[in-house]
């Protein structure tokens, strides 16, 4: 691969799989747009560990605390004693029950080939705007009084059944999470919260679905290149993750609707009249 090539692809994936106007659907048009070839397992990985990586520094303290909610859960006195007086233990939990539905679909998905089959630039586009104006719409018309310490086993569990339409590229998993928080009324930085916490078991079942599949066919590229590539996906989520908390703080998702309906129509122009 070529250190463009690289580069473009560790930034989108870092900048965009935080920002509800979905990675996927990004990762799948770089090569449309630019004439190449897949970046392979051994990038996809890499990038996934990247973003991993910038999710949980960014979020230190909750991360410590859901390690430590496993380990009292498991009946380990010192976790125990840690977390005492905090929501950790049931917050790890709920964030569990949140996964089980995208990994049961997403396996589903991946076995049968149908994930695969939705990489279609029409889909993305229609995706990319029928999603943003429902984003637009619940975030503007619902209120914003629920904090995070309102998020139940349930509500976890709604947000989770939400996030099995990101396996539709173009969809976003950051923005269809966001949606869901919102519609049941949850402040905007409160929802983000919850969804990028929500990206850390995700993403590491994504990841672990690719590392399988990479083991089974053999590594396809440099690790050199695999390397560079997380390490500047991890720089860019990062940044990301700090900009949309500070946004979301004062103002609210219309920007990327905005950027979402923008990019679907330009697809679809772009789709029917280029392609």
């Amino acid at each position: 691969m070529s250190l463009l090539h690289l580069i473009i692809v560790a930034l989108v994936q870092g900048i965009t799989e935080f920002l509800p106007i979905s990675s996927s659907g990004h990762l799948v048009l770089v090569p449309h747009l630019f004439g190449w070839q897949d970046q392979g397992l051994l990038i996809d990985v890499a990038v996934h560990v990247g973003t991993l990586m910038a999710v949980l520094i960014y979020f230190a303290r909750d991360t410590k605390g859901l390690f430590l909610g496993f380990l009292a859960s498991l009946g380990v006195a010192p976790a125990r004693r840690a977390v005492a007086g905090t929501r950790y233990v049931s917050l790890f939990w709920i964030l569990v029950v949140a996964t089980l539905p995208v990994m049961a679909v997403g396996l589903v998905l991946a076995v049968t080939g149908l994930a695969d089959a939705m990489r279609l630039v029409p889909i993305i586009a229609a995706t990319s705007i029928i999603f943003g104006v429902l984003l637009y719409v619940v975030d503007i018309k619902r209120p914003q009084d629920k904090t995070f310490e309102g998020i139940t086993m349930k509500v976890g569990f709604l947000i989770g059944l939400a996030q099995v339409l990101a396996l539709i590229p173009g969809t976003s998993r950051s923005g269809i999470t966001l949606t869901a928080a919102r519609q049941m009324g949850f402040k905007r930085t409160d929802a983000a919260r919850f969804s990028m916490l929500l990206a850390i078991p995700t993403i590491i079942a994504a990841g672990l679905l690719a590392m399988l599949k990479l083991l089974q066919d053999g590594a396809d590229g440099a690790f050199l290149d695999a390397a560079i590539a997380g390490g500047l996906a991890f720089f860019a989520a990062l940044v990301a993750i700090h900009f949309l908390m500070k946004w979301l703080a004062r103002a609210s998702m219309t920007i990327f609707v905005i950027y979402r309906v923008a990019l679907g129509v330009g697809l679809f122009g772009w789709y029917f009249t280029v392609i």
